[in-house]
């Protein structure tokens, strides 16, 4: 178990440097600021709203519900998986949402239009850090 919690927050940390690398990323790469069609923003952010969804039904679903079990069968090799790959996929929901400012970026959009973006995937990332299961 605590060598399965090292690696998520191996995974957790790197992805969190990543985010910010998106950042830099954008602002080095990235096309100046020009008009960019409103709608487009529009489908980010309801996308973006989607994507934080998600990743609370991917926490509820496969993470606290694996967790609860694993505090009481903590040798049980498939929960386990379960709730190492419910942290996998809430790390990668958050890293996509992080993704929309950088791909936001490089269509033109400014830099306050993408930092929202980067800001939700990095908070949230750094929020659900992997905590080993305890029983209650």
């Amino acid at each position: 178990m605590r060598g399965t919690v090292r690696t998520l927050r191996a995974v957790q940390w790197t992805m969190l440097g990543s985010i910010l690398l998106y950042a830099v990323i954008g602002e080095v790469l990235g096309r100046g600021a020009r008009a960019v069609d409103p709608s487009l923003s529009y489908v980010f952010t309801t996308a973006g709203v989607a994507i934080v969804g998600m990743i609370f039904v991917v926490r509820r679903t496969l993470v606290l519900r694996s967790a609860e079990s694993l505090a009481v069968h903590p040798d049980d090799s498939l929960t386990l998986r379960h709730w190492k790959s419910g942290y996998i996929t809430t790390y990668a929901l958050c890293e996509a949402l992080a993704l929309f400012g950088l791909i936001l970026r490089f269509m033109g959009c400014k830099f306050q239009q993408s930092l929202p973006f980067y800001i939700g995937g990095f908070v949230l990332l750094f929020f659900f850090g992997p905590h080993e299961p305890a029983s209650a």
